[in-house]
């Protein structure tokens, strides 16, 4: 399967890479916002049903306890961890957002296994051919170059990235 690339004025910048690298490597992840000022990440997951009350608090406890617990064991401190909700006719929006200088791969590839792993919640995925285990493995190795990268950035740019008809779209503002 191979990857390109379209930027007006040139090769896309680490946030850009890393904003499309999670969502090819992730298609449980329905958009993806960076927030510069911030240095911030929100991750956006969608279910088609109205989650209940019991399922959302369960699910967010599970991953905020599994996030803290991940750092725990890697001794890091977070720096930035929320997780909120949305429901719009029938459709749950969960929106995790963490910090980018305490976020790895690892942890992105936890969070995600947690919402697939959500019973009889109906995550809405990309319906597109899966990616090879080689092309996963570049993938994550990717983003956790373009993590490390973003640390010490000075990037400006609000990013919004999302998936449509089988291709990945980032704007900024």
């Amino acid at each position: 399967m191979g990857f390109s690339y379209k930027c007006r004025g040139g090769e896309p910048t680490d946030s850009v890479g890393l904003l499309m690298s999670i969502l090819v490597c992730y298609p449980e992840v329905s958009t993806i916002n960076f927030f510069p000022e911030k240095q911030l990440l929100k991750f956006t997951f969608i279910y088609s049903r109205v989650l209940g009350d019991n399922e959302l608090a369960e699910l967010k406890k599970r991953l905020v306890d599994s996030i803290e617990a991940y750092n725990h064991l890697e001794g890091k401190e977070i720096l930035q961890l929320a997780i909120s909700h949305n429901v719009c006719d029938n459709l749950t929006m969960i929106e995790v957002q963490r910090d980018v200088h305490s976020l790895v791969q690892e942890e992105i590839t936890l969070i995600v296994e947690l919402f697939r792993q959500c019973p009889h919640a109906n995550l809405v995925t990309e319906e597109n051919d899966r990616l090879i285990e080689e092309d996963i493995i570049v993938q994550e190795e990717m983003i956790e170059h373009m993590l490390q990268c973003m640390k010490g950035t000075t990037e400006k740019k609000y990013l919004f990235a999302f998936r449509e008809e089988g291709r990945v779209l980032v704007f900024n503002k």
